[in-house]
C-alpha cells in the first residue's frame, strides 16, 4: 500500500476571489467530499481495485478517495494540479505515521507533476515479455493499472478544458488497455443541487462567464475521452446525495468546490452567501438538515 502524492501546477483563468483558500480546503476536506464516497466505491468495486492494483488519481483533493483505495491494499499516485491546499491536507491524512509499521515504510510523498514522476514507468512496462516470462519490472516501477479523474465535470462551461490533455499526458504511464475513469454531473432533472448552482449562472450572466453554471450534456464525459484518445468501454450511475447538518455547513461545503468562485467575483461574497442560502430552502427539513438528492455519472475508457 504505497500513498502517492504529487502536485502539478497550471495557471488559474480568469479573477481568483479573495477566500481563505486553507479554509475552504478544510471545508471540501470535512464536508463535501464525502459526498462523492459513493462514486469512489462504486468504480473501485466494478474495477476489482485491491491488492496489487496500481492506481493514478488526477485531481485527488484532499484524498479521501485515495485512502479508501489504499484501504483495499492498493498502490496509489494522487496528482492535485489546482487546488495545493487540498493537497496539503492529503499529505496528512496519508502521513506515515497513519499506518502500521509495514505500510509506513512503503509511503512516498512526490511534488512534481506527471513528467517528474521519477517512478520509472513507461507505455506497457510490465507486460509479458515474448517467450512467456514475466517482465522483470517490480512492483514500484511497474505501469499503473488504473487512472481516475473523480473531480466532476458538466457543470460550469469549460470546466473540462486541459483534462483531455492530461488525460493523454497519464495513459502511457498506464498498460495497454487499463480502465480511465470519468466522472460528470448527471442530467440536472436527476440532480437536485443543479437549481443551487444555477444562482451562480444568474450572478454571472452579465458578465457571461466562463465558470458559470451549465446544464450537464450527454457526452461531455465522451467528448474528453475522444479528445485523449481514449475509448470509451461502459458508463454507470450513482446516487451521490448532498447531506448537510444544516444551511451553514451546506453553505460552506458548497463555497468549497469552487463553483460558485466566478460569482463571487462579479457580485461580492455577501450577496452570492444570501442568494445560496435561499435557494437551500426547498431542501431544508423541519430538524434543520439539508438533503439533495443526485445522481453522478462516471464513464471507463481504455488507453491505447
Amino acid at each position: 500500500m504505497t500513498p502517492t502524492l504529487v502536485r502539478q501546477h497550471r495557471p488559474q483563468a480568469g479573477p481568483v476571489p479573495r477566500a481563505d483558500l486553507a479554509a475552504r480546503a478544510r471545508d471540501w476536506s470535512e464536508i463535501q467530499e464525502r459526498m462523492l464516497v459513493p462514486l469512489h466505491e462504486a468504480v473501485y468495486e466494478r474495477l476489482d481495485v485491491g491488492p496489487g492494483t496500481r492506481l493514478l488519481a488526477l485531481g485527488c483533493g484532499s484524498g479521501l478517495a485515495l485512502l479508501t483505495a489504499v484501504s483495499a491494499g492498493a498502490r496509489v499516485t494522487g496528482v492535485e494540479s489546482s487546488f495545493p491546499e487540498r493537497l496539503a491536507l492529503a499529505r496528512r491524512r496519508l502521513a506515515p505515521q497513519t499506518w502500521d509499521a509495514h505500510a509506513r515504510d512503503a509511503v512516498r510523498l512526490v511534488d512534481g507533476t506527471l513528467r517528474d514522476l521519477g517512478d520509472g514507468t513507461h507505455a506497457n512496462a510490465g507486460e509479458d515479455s515474448a517467450d512467456g516470462s514475466p517482465d522483470p519490472a517490480d512492483a514500484a516501477t511497474a505501469p499503473y493499472d488504473i487512472v481516475t479523474a473523480f473531480e466532476p465535470i458538466g457543470c460550469l462551461a469549460g470546466d473540462s478544458e486541459g483534462l483531455g490533455e492530461e488525460l493523454a499526458a497519464a495513459a502511457p504511464l498506464a498498460r495497454r488497455g487499463a480502465p480511465v475513469v470519468l466522472a460528470g454531473w448527471g442530467p440536472p432533472e436527476r440532480c437536485a443541487t443543479s437549481t443551487v448552482l444555477r444562482v451562480a449562472t444568474k450572478l454571472t450572466e452579465p458578465l457571461r462567464s466562463a465558470g458559470s453554471w451549465r446544464p450537464a450534456l450527454r457526452d461531455d464525459l465522451e467528448e474528453v475521452a475522444q479528445r485523449a484518445g481514449l475509448k470509451p468501454d461502459g458508463s454507470g450511475r450513482v446516487a451521490c446525495p448532498f447531506g448537510y447538518a444544516s444551511v451553514a455547513s451546506a453553505l460552506k461545503g458548497l463555497l468549497s468546490t469552487g463553483l460558485f468562485d466566478a460569482a463571487i467575483s462579479a457580485t461580492d461574497q455577501a450577496q452570492v452567501d444570501k442568494e445560496i442560502t435561499e435557494a437551500l430552502h426547498p431542501y431544508r427539513r423541519p430538524d434543520g438538515t439539508v438533503w439533495m438528492p443526485n445522481v453522478f455519472r462516471y464513464l471507463i475508457a481504455r488507453t491505447p
